[in-house]
């Protein structure tokens, strides 16, 4: 069907309940930004999951958010139309790409002409050669590993002054690198002004410090190592003077604040040392109601070494020499000594490059370093049109070679119709139960997924797959052929990827739905045999452990059988009512075989017809939901649950279905032999009873419905008609003057 869109005649296939469009044409390709969005299959997918060129996708992915949106797709078509004079040659199935293909008086096909030209050169080819992938990416590769790759950042090994590589390490060594198109580690502009502020911020805190030194030092270059220390032991200090406030407060608190007796009997029974995390618990000294903090004798072990340097490195500076005891006020003065300190501290600005030191600091502030590396990344970002140029060769390959099967795996689903090839989103064969399925696609998130995945009425199979390399990935897989009955969670399979790796398969997850009519019409019998077998396994069970009671107590009662009455028991009577209830139950029972057989034989030539109306009786309904699921099967669902943003129906019907799963059988021209040395040995004899059942059901049904009296030429006392008699005359003639009814002639068999 051929439609008018913007100008342009487009060519539209029917295609999963659809009409798609055909994009086989240059003038298609070129038409495409103008095709209403509407008529697309698909206007979103995601990166991943596909299986498709990896980097003909990252060129379309503008923006990088792992998605390809129609307008990248637009985009990319339009960027190809303009770059090629006839875009028609991108569907002839060409592996490289001339030059003389290109539009020279495009602005952008021009500077890729160019290149290509350049590029042949410096191969010693001919400017006019073919030019491949494969050189595309060679020159590519090339570019990037340059000291100069036009990505504006600089790893240090490529500066070539040995200063200022020195100094590009620091600012790789102080703060976060960027990662090269080399692969390498390096800095860019921004990084570069962002070392320097930090060492003009830190070189500007340093210098307060040595200003204010007498304020912001009291202890000079030993100030930061007393600050660690007060810290450290603030908290035991805080506690003991609190626990002496306690005991002066309530003189029963006296001795509980320094451990009850409890807690120092458990902790003496301890092997000891000076570290023990129980010994640390408790107070740093024996506290006494008025006692100041004693600095030199009655401190807690575990406490000790740290006290005693506490008191030579602060307390004596700061308060008095020899000072063997703390009071609450002197504590408090040594916190105050060291809170403009502290408050310095918190305000360091530069962090990331103290560690160079205060003097190298200095240093690179008076050097001119930040406007060579500066003029360094200029010279690197100066060859981003050469590089801009080579991947613009990259991308024009690709695009030729890759562009079209995209197109019909995106705007349209031709791919996928069209059976030849796998669509970009089948991403292997999953074998499982004789069975081979083509149509699996990678999984993120089984339990999401699955929400959405059963809205396509198709039978799923959810599987774990792993490879001894430690490889995992979860698939999704359409079952369209053959029957679920032994299809069941935890049953192991094997994927195939489209690379032709296998995978261990191991199902975790399945969504009913019909598979087929076939199924469909088989599913009630088989279901009635399978409660059979459940309710028989039941009762099989049940009686199992009747018999094992009963043994059980047999075996007791032979144990204590000299302790049992001679007595013997009375035998246990049969209950009338149920001798009666056992007739009336089988004699329901056969009349309502009786009524069955009776209407079936009545039938006559019709009983076939009879046959076939039990069967649709009894599969009828199953078939009739089957065949409304089976029409109503859709990859849509099935896509969307996958990140895709299907845009039309994509129906699923039968004959394309089962070309999505092929079901194991024995080739044509395969020798077969039937004989089967371990062959299950049949008995004759269920066979003759069954016949014999049939035989006997069927001629007491015949004999029930009287056709067999006719047959044999004998009529029952059912058949026999008071008035066809009279009609057809008889011996017996009643008397004229007798006002009562003659009597019925006797008829016997």
């Amino acid at each position: 069907m051929d439609k008018t869109d913007g100008g342009h005649r487009w060519h539209f296939f029917r295609a999963g309940g659809v009409d798609q469009v055909s994009i086989g044409r240059g003038e298609d390709l070129a038409a495409l930004p103008d095709l209403d969005l509407k008529n697309w299959v698909a206007l979103s997918c995601p990166v991943k999951g596909l299986d498709f060129d990896k980097r003909t996708l990252e060129l379309l992915d503008g923006d990088q958010d792992g998605r390809i949106r129609a307008p990248e797709i637009q985009e990319a078509a339009r960027w190809l139309s303009n770059v090629l004079k006839d875009p028609d040659v991108i569907f002839h199935g060409k592996t490289s790409l001339m030059p003389s293909w290109i539009d020279a008086e495009n602005p952008t096909g021009a500077v890729v002409l160019a290149t290509i030209k350049r590029l042949n050169l410096s191969l010693g080819l001919e400017e006019g050669a073919e030019f491949t992938l494969d050189m595309a990416v060679a020159a590519g590769d090339a570019l990037a590993k340059a000291a100069l790759n036009g990505d504006g950042v600089v790893p240090p090994q490529s500066i070539e002054d040995e200063k200022l590589r020195a100094v590009a390490q620091e600012i790789l060594d102080c703060i976060q690198g960027v990662e090269d198109r080399c692969g390498e580690q390096g800095i860019n502009a921004e990084g570069v002004d962002k070392f320097f502020e930090e060492l003009a911020g830190f070189d500007a805190w340093h210098a307060r410090g040595i200003t204010d030194a007498d304020v912001l030092l009291p202890l000079g270059d030993a100030t930061a190592a007393a600050s660690e220390l007060v810290k450290e032991l603030a908290p035991k200090i805080e506690d003991f003077f609190a626990r002496g406030r306690l005991a002066a407060f309530d003189s029963r608190a006296a001795v509980i604040v320094n451990g009850s007796e409890d807690e120092l009997r458990e902790i003496a029974a301890q092997e000891l040392t000076s570290s023990s995390e129980s010994l640390a618990a408790l107070p740093i000294a024996k506290v006494e109601v008025g006692r100041p903090m004693p600095l030199t004798i009655g401190i807690n072990p575990a406490w000790a070494d740290k006290v005693s340097s506490f008191r030579t490195t602060v307390v004596e500076p700061l308060i008095a020499k020899g000072k063997a005891t703390l009071t609450p006020e002197e504590w408090v003065t040594i916190q105050d000594k060291l809170a403009a300190f502290d408050a310095w501290q918190a305000q360091k600005a530069g962090a990331s490059v103290e560690g160079l030191g205060a003097g190298r600091v200095k240093e690179l502030l008076q050097s001119d370093y930040q406007a060579q590396l500066q003029e360094w990344i200029a010279k690197d970002l100066a060859v981003a049109p050469e590089m801009e140029a080579v991947t613009d060769v990259e991308r024009l390959v690709r695009y030729a070679l890759h562009l079209p099967e995209l197109l019909d795996n995106y705007v349209s689903f031709s791919r996928f119709y069209g059976g030849k090839e796998k669509a970009v989103f089948q991403t292997g064969t999953l074998y499982i139960d004789g069975r081979a399925c083509d149509l699996c696609l990678s999984v993120e998130d089984a339990g999401k997924h699955g929400l959405m995945a059963g809205l396509s009425r198709m039978f799923l199979v959810y599987c774990d797959c792993t490879r001894p390399s430690g490889e995992k990935r979860t698939i999704v897989a359409a079952i369209t052929g053959g029957n679920s009955d032994n299809l069941m969670v935890g049953r192991n399979a094997i994927f195939y990827d489209r690379e032709g790796r296998d995978w261990d398969a191991t199902v975790t997850k399945i969504i009913e739905n019909p598979i087929s009519l076939r199924q469909a019409f088989w599913s009630p019998y088989k279901k009635f045999l399978r409660m059979i077998e459940e309710f028989v396994a039941k009762r099989a069970a049940e009686a199992d452990a009747k018999a094992d009671a009963k043994i059980t107590s047999a075996a007791a009662a032979t144990v204590t059988a000299d302790q049992a009455s001679a007595t013997p028991a009375e035998p246990k009577k049969i209950d009338v009512g149920t001798v009666a209830a056992l007739g009336v139950a089988v004699g329901g029972i056969t009349a309502a075989l009786g009524a069955l057989l009776g209407t079936f034989f009545g039938l006559g030539i019709w009983m076939p017809i009879g046959i076939v109306g039990l069967l649709l009786l009894i599969s009828g309904p199953s078939v009739m939901i089957a065949w409304l699921k089976l029409r109503q099967r859709n990859i849509g669902p099935l896509m969307d649950a996958s990140g895709w943003a299907i845009n039309s129906l994509t129906k699923i019907n039968t004959p394309f279905g089962a070309s999505l799963t092929s079901v194991a059988s024995i080739p044509k021209d395969a020798d077969r032999s039937l004989t089967d040395p371990f062959r299950q040995k049949r008995s004759v004899w269920p066979w003759v009873i069954a016949v014999l059942l049939v035989l006997g059901l069927a001629t007491w049904g015949l004999h029930k419905a009287g056709v067999l009296g006719k047959w044999l030429g004998y009529e029952t006392v059912e058949d026999y008609s008071y008035e066809e008699e009279l009609e057809e005359g008889c011996d017996y003639v009643p008397p004229e003057d007798s006002e009562s009814e003659p009597e019925e002639p006797l008829v016997t068999d």
